[in-house]
């Protein structure tokens, strides 16, 4: 027993053993996780390899490309501009990017009924592809902005779910450089996030400093995958480039550091008397605003393996746990209100506010979503089930 942390010692290390046994049959290579409830550390831990081809053993300190976990960061900036009065929930992207128009006033039509909240809600209606630009200019925020403007809504804004993987973000870093006056992503959220947060290993794009840290992209998607093999690897190429601003994907952080950030959100807003967000936006951001909507994107992925497909649960930006006994990263054992983010086969924090659980784990591989979201599950739920 281990009640000064509130955790059973013997079911942390039973999840730790599993873990291992998953390694050993080559489902990922590694992982660095950490546990905590009520801000007390119960399991931190690194497992494995961060590159199993050159028997490099993962580290504590190891610094992960975490892919669309990136957008939670991006979210907290746009929030924080909703504390400080700068945007609305209601706010209409064209009134903080008119060129979001385009330029032929004929294919225009709907972008004036997409806001921020459509757009942290995934339901803004724009193409859900991936890349609105080559790879080869993917990383330049500007360019994919523009991309972006000449773009049809293809949906109607506010009446369907369609997880976005980089267009709704593209677009809230852009419109948070706009409101903020900055000239540079990256050095927004460093300013606004990572700094106040002493999230020192953390950047948008890979910095000098991480290199050495860096752990290796090894993607293993079947060849039918949505997201191929070479798609993982360009994407992670990208986020290496001189410059690198993607909003969506781009960040390079570390478990010590997600760790910071989960923290401070299940803590209201506030870590170590650092006011990051209110307590009333993140009380608005972690309740679901999508209803039983289905998330279009994840159906494709739930029915040819025959599971319930579940609401998508979002809140604003944060994936939230929902009710029932679906399929879900968060577990069947948390709360309903649990919420976090995750990133493509990889990576995973969530916030537990009913059993004040935190939990943070970035692993190397990148491995099908389906799999991973049952990975995941198994993991989240012995983390929820060794609590007393």
């Amino acid at each position: 027993m281990n009640d000064d942390t509130g955790f059973n010692e013997i079911a942390l290390n039973n999840l730790v053993e599993m873990m291992k046994g998953d390694i050993d049959t080559g489902l990922y290579d590694g992982a660095v996780i950490k546990v905590a409830r009520h801000g007390k550390v119960a399991l931190d831990e690194s497992i494995g390899f961060t590159d199993r081809s050159i028997g490099r053993a993962a580290g504590k300190d190891d610094i992960f490309k975490v892919f669309s976990l990136t957008k939670a960061f991006t979210h907290t900036v746009i929030l924080r501009a909703i504390d400080q009065g700068l945007l609305s929930l209601t706010t209409p992207v064209v009134d903080i990017l008119p060129e979001f128009y385009g330029r032929d006033m004929f294919r225009s039509g709907r972008k004036n009924l997409i806001n921020i909240g459509h757009l942290l809600t995934h339901r803004a209606g724009m193409p859900p592809t991936p890349k609105p630009v080559g790879y080869d200019k993917i990383h330049d925020l500007d360019t994919v902005f523009a991309a972006i403007c000449e773009m049809d809504v293809i949906g109607i804004p506010g009446k369907e779910f369609n997880y976005s993987p980089t267009i709704n973000h593209a677009l809230m870093g852009t419109i948070a450089k706009r409101v903020f006056g900055a000239t540079s992503f990256r050095e927004l959220v460093r300013r606004e996030v990572f700094e106040p947060l002493g999230m020192n290993d953390s950047s948008i794009g890979v910095i000098d400093s991480q290199k050495e840290r860096l752990v290796p992209i090894v993607p293993a998607m079947p060849e039918a995958s949505w997201i191929t093999n070479e798609d993982t690897r360009l994407v992670a190429e990208a986020i290496d480039r001189e410059g690198s601003e993607m909003p969506w994907v781009g960040a390079a952080t570390s478990v010590r550091d997600i760790f910071k950030f989960a923290e401070m959100l299940r803590m209201g807003g506030t870590a170590d008397g650092q006011r990051i967000l209110s307590p009333a936006i993140l009380k608005k951001a972690t309740t679901l605003h999508t209803g039983d909507m289905i998330n279009e994107l994840y159906r494709h992925l739930a029915e040819p393996r025959g599971w319930e497909t579940p609401p998508g649960n979002m809140g604003l930006g944060f994936a939230l746990g929902g009710s029932g006994l679906t399929v879900n990263q968060f577990g069947t054992l948390t709360s309903s209100g649990t919420f976090g983010n995750f990133g493509a086969g990889s990576t995973l924090f969530w916030v537990d506010p009913v059993s004040g659980i935190t939990f943070v784990c970035l692993t190397a591989k990148v491995i099908e979503e389906g799999d991973n979201i049952v990975r995941f599950q198994r993991i989240s739920d012995m983390v929820a089930s060794a609590a007393l």
